[in-house]
């Protein structure tokens, strides 16, 4: 009887405990070579460079099928107090250390870019501007509906507006949500999810890879 009892509790924790703890080691072996890339990445970097990855969110699918893109989620570096950091809009809009960013997108896999002419205009004046015209958006909320007012903020919007008014650089091509390929099974049940049958199709939208691809940019890393 005893035996049974053992065989079952251990059945038990197998099914229940030990995914759970796999999950936990996956995650904590992510972070570790997160860790271990950005501490070898680190001297690359500049502060203002920006930084893309596949992000591992429900919407993020829908957005690469939309935008033909692998790049879902970007968002600016900084050094602070030694750190390198995030600033990206997530819930909230917020700084986040550069092994956790890391650790979050999809394979590890990131990619960062800079300022073609960083070296002349990202002088330290330029970089407090920069940094300047950020503050007002920390800590608001995620932008879900991708609306164009600084009520609620998404990632590429974040990097766009900074720029813009911190430098008065504008870092890709401003759309509308009808320029995007709306047509997959997977972008039109996020659409429905979001806005029901109420598209609003002329909002302007920056899209990751707009960014990603704007020729006032070149790539320093991929990884």
């Amino acid at each position: 009887m005893k035996s049974w009892l053992s065989f079952l509790l251990l059945a038990a924790f197998t099914v229940f405990a030990y995914p759970r703890l796999l999950r936990q080691l996956l995650r904590y072996q992510s972070h570790h070579a997160a860790e271990a890339t950005t501490a070898a990445l680190g001297p690359q970097l500049r502060d203002g460079d920006l930084i893309f990855h596949t992000s591992q969110s429900a919407q993020s699918q829908a957005i690469q099928l939309a935008t033909h893109s692998p790049y879902s989620h970007c968002g600016i570096l900084y050094k602070n107090a030694g750190q390198w950091q995030v600033f990206e809009a997530v819930q909230p809009v917020k700084l986040t250390p550069l092994a956790d960013w890391v650790a979050r997108g999809q394979g590890g896999h990131f990619v960062t870019k800079r300022l073609r002419d960083a070296a002349t205009a990202l002088t330290p004046r330029a970089l407090a501007r920069l940094k300047a015209a950020g503050q007002p958006l920390l800590g608001r909320s995620y932008d879900l509906y991708f609306g164009w007012s600084d009520d609620r903020i998404y990632c590429s919007e974040l990097i766009w507006k900074v720029y813009d008014r911190g430098l008065h650089r504008q870092l890709g091509v401003l759309q509308h949500l009808r320029d995007f390929d709306l047509h997959n099974p997977a972008v039109q049940a996020k659409l429905r999810e979001r806005y029901g049958r109420r598209l609003p199709l002329d909002e302007p939208v920056i899209s990751p890879v707009s960014i990603f691809n704007s020729p006032e940019l070149v790539t320093v890393t991929r990884r």
